[in-house]
């Protein structure tokens, strides 16, 4: 199995390419690892191969929530009486990358069209997963489309239903509602400004796994099939020093749900988004279709 290390950090003008999906920038990332995250990932992979939920439960935090391919969320409490079934069975043939930000850790795991995020958190009783997240990517090309907001883009380009509890939520508000605005303006550089180098995005709404570069060169191309800015419904924020796990749900116009994971950094005096993974929630009823 390969992996890839590494812990976001402001490194001034220093760059060094790490993976094929980062890009070098004054805001650089260092290969490393945490062993007590990788730890408690193997342990939790174990006892979801063994649907061992002793195992299992003291490893969830409190709030974890899993959301499988077709987009069913489910609690801690629910995981603890019947393990699913994951949708990568052997992640020894998957691509697997580690991303260490102190107080949280990111695995994502890639095979094929499946694609798995975990997000652990550190907690006085040591590291738990907070979420665990599958996005099944289209076989094939979605359709060009316009932006489902529509030209006068409100929610989420200048407002959002959710009322921050501190000053770090309000400033990631802040920094989403901006990174929405620059993506219905097709301004690649401002987008950019706000995203990090090792940034990854997944939807079930698209065909492929976007990094930075691919990002911007379709901002920059304005084309945007598959990854349009949404109006948000419900969201929650976990907030662990320089750390803050966005969760929300999102309805466009036209289509189902989406439930969506974000994972916002504070690097380099502001905040930052460095992944985005998007799971249709099938069962959910489509409107304006």
């Amino acid at each position: 199995m390969k992996r890839s290390y590494a812990v976001a950090r402001f490194a001034g003008t220093v760059c060094a390419a790490i993976t094929a999906l980062l890009i070098c920038s004054a805001a650089a990332t260092a290969q490393t690892s945490d062993p007590a995250i990788l730890a408690a990932d193997h342990s939790f992979v174990q006892a979801v191969s063994r649907s061992d939920r002793g195992a299992l439960a003291g490893l969830l935090d409190a709030n974890f929530t899993w959301t499988d391919v077709n987009g069913k969320s489910q609690t801690a409490a629910e995981i603890a009486r019947a393990v699913p079934k994951p949708a990568i069975s052997d992640e020894g043939r998957a691509q697997v990358r580690d991303y260490a930000y102190g107080p949280v850790g990111a695995v994502q795991v890639h095979s094929g069209r499946l694609h798995t995020l975990r997000i652990w958190v550190k907690r006085p009783a040591g590291w738990r997963a907070l979420v665990y997240q599958e996005v099944q990517l289209r076989d094939t090309p979605p359709p060009a489309a316009a932006p489902a907001t529509g030209a006068d883009c409100v929610n989420p380009c200048r407002s959002l239903p959710y009322q921050p509890k501190t000053a770090n939520e309000r400033a990631v508000v802040t920094a989403f509602t901006a990174l929405e605005t620059a993506v219905m303006a097709r301004d690649a550089a401002r987008w950019a400004s706000l995203i990090g180098d090792e940034f990854a995005a997944l939807s079930s709404n698209s065909d492929k796994l976007l990094d930075k570069k691919t990002r911007m060169t379709e901002l920059a191309e304005s084309r945007m099939a598959g990854l349009i800015p949404l109006p948000l419904v419900t969201a929650r924020m976990t907030e662990l020093g320089d750390v803050i796990v966005m969760e929300s749900q999102h309805q466009p116009e036209r289509g189902r749900p989406l439930q969506v994971t974000r994972l916002w950094v504070q690097r380099g005096g502001g905040w930052i988004e460095t992944l985005s993974y998007q799971t249709t929630i099938q069962s959910a009823p489509a409107v304006g279709q």
